[in-house]
C-alpha cells in the first residue's frame, strides 16, 4: 500500500461513508426521516423512499447524513479506492454504522480517485493478474478486519459496463474472473466469514463475467432512473419495476440474494412519485431482491445524449452539499 497520499478527486473517504458524525448530523433535527407515505411532502425537496415493511431493505451511501436519523436503514456503503488512501478513518466508519445498527457494504475500485495515479486499462489488468496489487487488496482487508459492524465487500463493480468509466471493465471474461478470484482469494483469507459481492451492471452480458457460485455471495446491480435519458432511450419514462427487470432477469438464475448496490432516481413530479414510492416495495415478480442501496450524491460521470451529472441526491438545497467537478 502506497504511503504517498495526495488529495482524492472523486469523493473523500469520509464523504463515502458518513462517518464524520459531526458532519452527518448536520441539520438532522430539521430533516424528516423516510416515512412510509408521500401525503404532505414535497418531492421535489425531498424524494427520500418510502420504506415499506415488507419488501426489500434500504441501505445508502449517504456522505451528507441525510438518512442519519433513520433508524430503518440496514446498510451504510462505504466507496474506497485501493490506491492512494488514508485507512486509518475506516474505524470511525464502523463507529459511524456500528452506532445506528447498521451492516458496512464496502466497494473496492481499484484504481486512485487522483487521476494522475491512474494507468491504462491494459496496465491494470496486467499489473492486477501479476500479483502486483495483492498488497493493495490484503491491506483493505486487514484494516476491515477490525470491524464490529457486519462487512460485505463489492469488489470491481459494473465489468461489463461500456461507457469507458472503469479501466477494469469490459475486459475479457477470462481475465476480469481470474482478478476477482484473486481478489475472493485474499479476502477469504483475512475475513473467512466476509460476504463477497459481484456486481455487474445489469446487462445481458454480464453472464459472461459470472465466476461461479463457490465465489459469489451476493450479487449487486445497479439500477439509476433518469426520465430525460429514458425518453430519448426508450421513448418513454419508464418505472423502477422496468429499469430492474433486465439486471434481475440477467442474474437471478445464479441462485443468489439479489441487491441493487446503487441506486438513484431523478426526474419530474410524476416520474419521482412512482421512484420513490416503488422502490422498497415487494414486487412479487421480484422475490430474490433483498436490499435496494441508495447513491445519495450527485453522479461523476456524464451521462449520454448530453445529459450531464444527473442529481441524486435525495433532499434539496442542503447547506452541506458541495459543488461536484466532472471526472473526465
Amino acid at each position: 500500500m502506497t504511503n504517498q497520499l495526495t488529495t482524492i478527486s472523486r469523493r473523500t473517504l469520509f464523504q463515502g461513508t458518513g462517518a464524520l458524525v459531526a458532519a452527518a448530523t448536520l441539520g438532522a433535527s430539521n430533516r424528516a426521516v423516510a416515512e412510509e407515505t408521500i401525503a404532505g411532502r414535497d418531492l421535489m425537496m425531498d424524494k427520500r423512499p418510502l420504506i415499506h415493511p415488507d419488501g426489500p431493505k434500504l441501505g445508502v451511501y449517504d456522505p451528507y447524513g441525510d438518512f442519519s436519523t433513520e433508524s430503518r436503514v440496514a446498510t451504510e456503503h462505504l466507496f474506497l479506492p485501493w490506491e492512494d488512501v488514508d485507512l486509518s478513518v475506516l474505524p470511525a466508519a464502523d463507529e459511524y454504522a456500528l452506532q445506528r445498527g447498521r451492516k458496512v457494504l464496502v466497494t473496492i475500485e481499484p484504481w486512485s480517485w487522483d487521476l494522475d495515479w491512474n494507468v491504462s486499462t491494459d496496465a491494470l489488468r496486467q499489473a492486477i493478474l501479476s500479483g502486483k496489487h495483492d498488497v493493495n487488496m490484503r491491506a483493505i482487508c486487514e484494516a476491515l478486519a477490525g470491524f464490529k459492524s457486519p462487512v460485505t465487500i463489492r469488489w470491481a463493480q459494473e465489468m461489463e459496463n461500456p461507457s469507458g468509466r472503469f479501466t477494469w471493465s469490459l475486459w475479457r471474461p477470462a481475465d476480469y474472473i481470474e482478478a476477482y478470484k484473486r481478489m475472493y482469494a485474499i479476502a477469504r483469507e483475512i475475513l473467512p466469514n466476509t460476504p463477497m459481492m459481484w456486481s455487474p451492471k445489469g446487462l445481458e452480458t454480464a453472464k459472461d463475467y459470472y465466476p461461479g457460485d463457490e465465489f459469489v455471495d451476493l450479487v449487486g446491480l445497479s439500477v439509476f432512473g433518469y426520465d430525460e435519458f429514458e425518453k430519448i432511450e426508450y421513448g418513454k419514462p419508464r418505472d423502477f419495476a422496468e429499469d430492474l427487470k433486465l439486471g434481475y432477469d440477467t442474474t437471478v438464475g445464479f441462485g443468489k440474494p439479489i441487491w441493487i448496490a446503487e441506486l438513484g432516481y431523478e426526474g419530474n413530479l410524476e416520474y419521482l412519485t412512482r421512484w420513490v414510492q416503488d422502490v422498497t416495495r415487494n414486487f412479487a415478480e421480484y422475490p430474490e431482491l433483498k436490499e435496494v442501496v441508495y447513491f445519495n450524491d450527485k453522479e461523476v460521470w456524464p451521462w449520454p445524449h448530453g445529459l450531464g451529472l444527473p442529481d441524486w441526491r435525495v433532499v434539496r438545497q442542503q447547506i452541506n452539499y458541495p459543488v461536484r467537478p466532472e471526472r473526465n
